[in-house]
């Protein structure tokens, strides 16, 4: 990505400064070249800015000629009022990278300049360390070239992959809410050791190194989760009768039904943020 670049991210919430801590660490973009801004809270401004040796400043004195990519991080109930703001200080030259989770590229795209270049982005917590799962889907006016800046920009903080915006809801059951997933299983491994004499912290170490390890030779070979799971199963063992535990407390279909009803809840939200825009 150009060194010369500037991204600018509209709001300076959770989301934004996991993103803005994955970016600095890459060194991608010089740390002054990224800028944050919110509407009132100078505090929150001033400890992004102390942490990460960014450029803060006012939402009102945001100066926007010179910004190549605006990051839209806000909440999505501040999204009409943030883009009214934005359209006359932009082009639609200008890159738009949204957060807004059930904001439609093509509302975004109507309030803004006509052919603006709209990509929405959904990537998740563990952006802070470069570890994201992150979604893109380019709207219809978002050139090749805006794809690939948004593809390398969004690197830095993770593994980038480009889907069809009606995928986005099952990408936010899994990838969105999927940290949360794991953090209870974890809750669960430390009761259990505790339980049985083990110190949890320990536990927690152990836990996560095996789903670390379980997660990393997954993604380095080819073979499928059924048969990675069947070649570490031996009959009447130690696995299978974990594996039976599951089963009979219905561990797996627990697990479907995590991700079918974040993924609903996905769909619901955005209806309900479309409806909302659409009568303002």
């Amino acid at each position: 990505m150009d060194q010369k670049q500037k991204v600018a991210f509209l709001g300076a919430g959770s989301m934004a400064e996991a993103m803005i801590s994955g970016m600095v660490n890459a060194k991608k973009l010089p740390a002054e070249n990224i800028i944050v801004t919110n509407r009132s809270n100078d505090a929150r401004l001033h400890e992004l800015e102390k942490r990460y040796g960014i450029t803060a400043v006012k939402r009102s004195e945001l100066k926007t000629d010179d910004i190549d990519v605006f990051i839209l991080a806000m909440k999505p109930k501040g999204a009409e009022e943030a883009l009214n703001e934005l359209k006359p200080q932009i082009n639609k030259d200008q890159l738009v990278l949204s957060v807004l989770a059930g904001i439609s590229s093509s509302y975004m795209e109507e309030l803004l300049h006509d052919e603006q270049q709209v990509i929405r982005v959904m990537p998740n917590t563990s952006s802070m360390i470069q570890q994201s799962a992150t979604a893109i889907s380019p709207g219809q006016y978002a050139a090749m070239d805006a794809v690939l800046t948004a593809k390398e920009l969004l690197s830095a903080i993770g593994k980038v992959y480009v889907i069809d915006e009606p995928q986005m809801d099952i990408f936010t059951g899994i990838a969105g809410s999927g940290p949360a997933y794991f953090y209870f299983l974890m809750e669960h491994i430390e009761k259990a050791a505790k339980e049985e004499g083990l110190d949890p912290e320990l536990a927690r170490e152990i836990g996560a190194q095996t789903i670390y390890g379980a997660a990393r030779m997954m993604m380095e070979r080819d073979e499928t989760p059924t048969e990675l799971r069947e070649n570490v199963t031996s009959p009447n063992g130690t696995t299978a009768a974990g594996l039976d535990a599951l089963a009979k407390h219905g561990g797996g279909e627990a697990m479907m039904q995590a991700v079918k009803g974040a993924s609903k809840r996905s769909k619901e939200m955005s209806a309900q943020l479309q409806k909302v825009a659409s009568t303002n």
